[in-house]
């Protein structure tokens, strides 16, 4: 069959999605790249807030005008189709078949009922295929999360965090190398927690070690990075690691004591800060990433002020920060004295307002030094080259590297590009091989 597939949300659904197309191949069915073409559409929605699921809604809307024409089935999977599994199946007659993440394991057997003969394998990681780069991926190494953070509907998901055991994460990571993958970003909720659920101590360190023993692999990012796990041992591996980037991605959400305790974050500002200055002394240009979160439920003026006093005194590398979105079934939903919109997007706005002038600031230091760049893309209309250094996280989370070059380049290679000029996020230069 031709079957099109529409992958919506994080780059853990992302892996999730390139697993079911590798399944939907191992079984001899081809996937289209346009709705027009297809003989079933399969939608990996997303669930996690208000926005992602109107998007998610939207699309399922927008695929299912194709039954009007040719299109025989219209199948839903995802973290939507996980929370809202018995509303999407009497809300939208037009889907055919709802398949929750419970029901990943029984994908194919799910497929055959309602599509006919031809799925017999189900998911198997060894099949993935990828759908963006062949020289990069993520690598899942949990699902889930058992932080439960009053606001984040995770837990309710994906359920608790289960880690891979470390033979499955290397396995996984050598397949991808003979994919062809150079860069591999290790991803999960909580990395820092990993290996506790079925290891019962942290594992995170020795896993890079063994990662990092891999031939092939040129780069090894990690995302994301809760601070309270961010011990002496993760960092000394990190430290020795000739292939893990010195790239920080610590989501702290606030600053200010009441409302981490409000969001049940376990980690305190002071201690973050010990935490940054300990990375800045060891590392060698680390890239401090975090992410924010404004207008949670009774968050008061001094208290927004406090964050900003915060960001403005580590001066993160990279941030990105969000209004609160109110979540049904997570313990913040029925908190009082909910912000205003209009306040909320006020405080959105002057947060990065401030972090811009922080990025540009930092950038402009950047002139002049020799940076290592992985070329993604060669701009049609112009003589220059698009790609990230090792401060760069993927799929536009971070700035770029915009260069010119005097001799073709190769798609997913590693050049030495001069910076020459600093925009706010995205930096200019010259590539330095002829």
């Amino acid at each position: 069959m031709k079957i099109g597939f529409v992958s919506l949300g994080c780059c853990k659904n992302l892996v999730d999605s390139e697993e079911i197309m590798g399944m939907l191949q191992a079984n001899g069915h081809q996937i289209v790249a346009e709705p027009s073409q297809a003989d079933a559409i399969i939608i990996n929605t997303c669930g996690f807030i208000e926005p992602a699921k109107e998007e998610s809604i939207a699309t399922i809307f927008e695929m299912a005008q194709y039954k009007k024409k040719h299109l025989k089935k219209l199948i839903v999977c995802g973290c939507l189709a996980q929370r809202y599994t018995d509303a999407l199946t009497t809300e939208i007659p037009e889907i055919d078949a709802v398949i929750p993440i419970r029901d990943y394991g029984q994908f194919a057997k799910r497929l055959q009922s309602l599509l006919g003969e031809g799925f017999t394998k189900e998911m198997d990681p060894d099949q993935r295929v990828l759908s963006s780069m062949p020289y990069r991926a993520y690598l899942k190494i949990s699902d889930g999360c058992s932080n439960h953070c009053t606001y984040c509907a995770i837990p309710l998901i994906r359920g608790d965090q289960v880690s891979k055991t470390m033979e499955e994460v290397l396995v996984e990571a050598r397949h991808l190398v003979q994919l062809g993958v150079k860069e591999l970003t290790l991803i999960a909720q909580d990395t820092t927690k990993y290996g506790l659920d079925n290891y019962g101590s942290l594992k995170l360190a020795d896993l890079i070690r063994k990662v990092d023993q891999i031939e092939g692999l040129h780069w090894v990012r990690i995302l994301y990075m809760y601070p309270d796990e961010i011990d002496d041992e993760l960092l000394t591996a990190m430290k020795e690691s000739s292939k893990v980037l010195p790239y920080f991605d610590i989501p702290m959400q606030h600053a200010n004591a009441r409302m981490l305790r409000a969001m049940n974050r376990r980690s305190t500002k002071e201690e973050v800060q010990k935490l940054v200055s300990k990375i800045r002394n060891m590392f060698e240009e680390p890239t401090l990433r975090t992410t924010m979160i404004v207008g949670f439920p009774s968050e008061t003026e001094e208290e927004f002020e406090e964050l900003v006093d915060f960001i403005q005194e580590i001066q993160w590398d990279r941030m990105g920060a969000f209004m609160y979105s109110k979540e049904e079934d997570t313990p913040a939903y029925d908190l009082p004295d909910s912000i205003e919109p209009q306040v909320a997007q006020r405080r959105l706005e002057r947060l990065m307002q401030i972090q811009e002038e922080i990025s540009s600031q930092k950038n402009k230091q950047k002139i002049g030094q020799v940076l290592e760049v992985l070329v993604e893309e060669k701009e049609a209309l112009r003589n220059r080259y698009r790609g990230r250094s090792k401060a760069d996280a993927p799929d536009e989370v971070d700035g770029q590297v915009i260069f010119t070059s005097e001799k073709d380049l190769e798609i997913g290679s590693f050049v030495l590009v001069q910076i020459t000029e600093a925009k706010t996020f995205d930096l200019m230069g010259i590539c330095l091989e002829s």
